[in-house]
């Protein structure tokens, strides 16, 4: 009598091979996905992180010069050329006189087109300070309280507020600062020569 040795080595067959094969892609495919909205978000932050730097830096150059000046000239709808004090609850821009005694020009600010700009020329011309990727929106702007001089009542006192979106290679970010500076120049009466009293010198 023959008898047959049955083979008792097991294997995959080609069904489960491609069960394996098409589970470990899912898997593959899933942690992919997690992996790029993972470096997607990383260069978001990146990059907005540093725009944020960016404009805080800004914020702190506009406090300097405001707090160090004088003479604050709101621009608004109503004192358009900045060219007398004026106070506003909202303008687009703000001028005053630097602190350097050799600076004879007027600096200012303002908001157009989404951009903040700076002049130092008196509003001649002026320079961004904020790049292509940031849009400034239409409800920032600068207020300021006691810009008229004495007896005018209050400490000059500005406040600068900008509001936009970074549009940066990771998406859309939205940012929100603002500022309030007191002019650190005591607003003095002026003073007035009264002259000599009319005498005559011996």
């Amino acid at each position: 009598m023959i008898h047959f040795n049955k083979n008792t080595q097991g294997g995959y067959t080609i069904i489960e091979m491609m069960v394996a094969v098409s589970v470990f892609l899912v898997v593959l495919m899933y942690g992919m996905v997690a992996l790029l909205n993972s470096n997607m978000l990383q260069i978001r932050s990146k990059d907005a992180h540093s725009m944020m730097d960016n404009l805080s830096f800004i914020m702190e150059e506009i406090s300097r010069d405001l707090r160090t000046g004088y003479d604050y000239h709101c621009i608004d709808d109503n004192n358009t050329s900045a060219s007398s004090p004026h106070s506003c609850s909202f303008g687009r821009g703000i001028s005053f006189m630097p602190s350097s005694d050799i600076e004879t020009e007027r600096w200012a600010y303002n908001i157009n087109g989404g951009v903040l700009m700076k002049s130092i020329d008196g509003g001649n011309s002026f320079y961004p300070l904020t790049s292509s990727d940031i849009s400034i929106h239409e409800a920032s702007g600068f207020s300021v309280l006691g810009a008229e001089p004495p007896p005018s009542k209050g400490q000059p006192l500005a406040r600068v507020f900008l509001e936009g979106t970074i549009n940066s290679r990771g998406g859309v970010t939205t940012f929100s600062l603002q500022t309030t500076v007191s002019q650190r120049l005591l607003d003095t009466p002026p003073i007035i020569d009264i002259g000599d009293d009319g005498g005559e010198n011996e």
